[in-house]
């Protein structure tokens, strides 16, 4: 069974015709790309697989089950985590806490405003876990806001794969970058 099939899926806003009749196929473990000029709908369709929009024709259609109508949140729980085009992170938050949000969230436990030391040992690991992954475990308690662009895209990414995703969209993860840092970004995709 296919991770994600997109069919026939279109959006208008008004007689603009952002996305028209596209349709992909994106089997477990397989790396995709959309590529295109500016303005080609990109963005909007990455918008279309989040659900963030409903398209005007067509359906989506993830591990089997439809989600065209489901909401961006139902979404991410069922696997599906995406970044932005532009960086989209807490910046007066620090590295660790910016990743110990979608830690909790991914544990289930969004909603508790206590946890057990067993939760929070446990949340702690995967934090770290993610920081060394993602390259960034040196900048820990430093404010997002503070760093440099590429660090604030591993930031990003790694925020998303901290929710456990089986489908990850990555929208223009080097836009904006330098040589180094687009090398950096494509090492941590890799």
């Amino acid at each position: 069974m296919s991770l994600l099939q997109v069919k026939n899926v279109s959006k208008n806003f008004g007689s603009l015709v952002a996305v028209n009749d596209v349709s992909m196929i994106v089997e477990p473990g397989e790396l995709r790309a959309v590529i295109g000029p500016n303005g080609a709908g990109k963005t909007t369709f990455f918008n279309l697989i989040t659900g963030f929009f409903r398209p005007s024709s067509g359906h989506i259609v993830f591990d089997g089950e439809d989600v065209t109508g489901l909401l961006p949140a139902r979404r991410v729980w069922r696997g599906i985590a995406r970044t932005f085009q532009i960086t989209e992170v807490f910046p007066e938050l620090s590295v660790h806490e910016n990743l110990r949000i979608p830690v909790e969230v991914a544990s289930g436990l969004r909603l508790r405003p206590w946890l057990s030391r067993n939760d929070d040992v446990k949340i702690h690991a995967r934090v770290a876990e993610l920081l060394e992954m993602g390259g960034i475990a040196d900048k820990a308690g430093r404010l997002v806001g503070e760093l440099a662009h590429g660090d604030q895209r591993a930031t990003e990414i790694m925020m998303a794969l901290a929710l456990n995703p089986r489908l990850l969209l990555l929208d223009e993860p080097t836009a904006g970058m330098g040589e180094q840092e687009t090398f950096e970004i494509i090492q941590l995709i890799r």
